[in-house]
């Protein structure tokens, strides 16, 4: 042992024991020694589940709305239209889905059912194909942080909207614990905009535009854990990350650094969600009447 642990030890010894602290934590070692106690019963409570809200919850919030079958709504960012055909099929909604991508928008066109109400249209968030004052609802699920412009979304989101119109909008934030070389990188790899991922731009941007927050609520990791407890086969996102920061040269030869880089920020997207460094929120607006 060094001569200098060896006269931290002896120090440490020569201290009362309700003295003792560790690594200077302030954290008595008594209090340690209960916890050895009760570890595998804290665990156990752990493992129990809080019942987190899934994506689902986002048609509860619709269906807390009461509009009536044929209203018309407005999948705004609808990638391939799952949830444009999810609308229509549950609420019996004539609904258009618009996304900035042909690709995705051609892949909703061949997917919709027959019968069903539902149309796609190639046009981006804030600058939508749709005449004014013509939809019921607006949902915009998990795309909002990648667009720069807040404002000019929330004023084409009221443009479009009739008078007492309604907005479903879901999206994740960052959060004070994210550090900014973590920011720097995640947010640059995933496209997303800094200044649209914290919630105060966005709900300014939302008020300055003239629309109502009736509701805000915070979700943070829900989804993760819903995640987590219900896929049939959950992708292990720490187990991935760990590899991909071990041997990053590995997949970059496979894939390319490009690649690589998505495939992280992926990755450290869904762990950050689940610590805290992200957090998702859900808000239902409405236009004034």
């Amino acid at each position: 042992m060094a001569a200098d642990g060896g006269e931290r030890l002896l120090a440490l010894l020569s201290l009362r024991r309700e003295d003792w602290r560790v690594a200077d934590t302030g954290i008595p070692m008594e209090l340690h020694d209960e916890y050895d106690l009760i570890e595998e019963e804290f665990s156990r409570k752990l493992d129990e589940s809080l019942d987190p809200s899934g994506p689902d919850s986002l048609f509860g919030y619709v269906a807390r709305m009461g509009l009536p079958a044929g209203a018309v709504a407005v999948d705004a960012g609808c990638g391939e239209g799952e949830h444009s055909i999810e609308l229509a099929g549950r609420f019996g909604f004539h609904v258009t889905g618009v996304d900035v991508v042909p690709r995705l928008v051609e892949a909703a066109c061949k997917g919709v059912p027959p019968g069903c109400p539902v149309t796609f249209k190639v046009g981006a968030v804030n600058n939508l194909p749709l005449p004014g004052g013509s939809a019921d609802l607006i949902w915009s699920r998990d795309v909002l942080s990648l667009v720069e412009d807040q404002g000019g979304v929330y004023r084409e989101f009221r443009r479009v909207l009739k008078p007492g119109g309604r907005a479903l909008i879901y999206q994740m934030f960052t959060t004070s614990m994210l550090q900014p070389s973590e920011a720097e990188f995640l947010l640059s790899v995933m496209a997303c905009s800094a200044a649209a991922m914290r919630p105060e731009n966005a709900e300014a941007a939302m008020r300055d535009a003239g629309l109502h927050i009736d509701s805000c609520v915070v979700l943070g990791s829900q989804w993760g854990e819903y995640y987590w407890e219900h896929a049939p086969d959950p992708r292990n996102h720490l187990l991935h990350a760990a590899r991909l920061l071990r041997d990053p040269d590995r997949y970059i030869a496979r894939f390319g650094k490009g690649i690589y880089d998505i495939k992280l920020g992926d990755c450290l997207w869904h762990i950050y969600r689940m610590i805290g460094k992200l957090s998702s929120r859900v808000y239902v607006l409405s236009a004034p009447g």
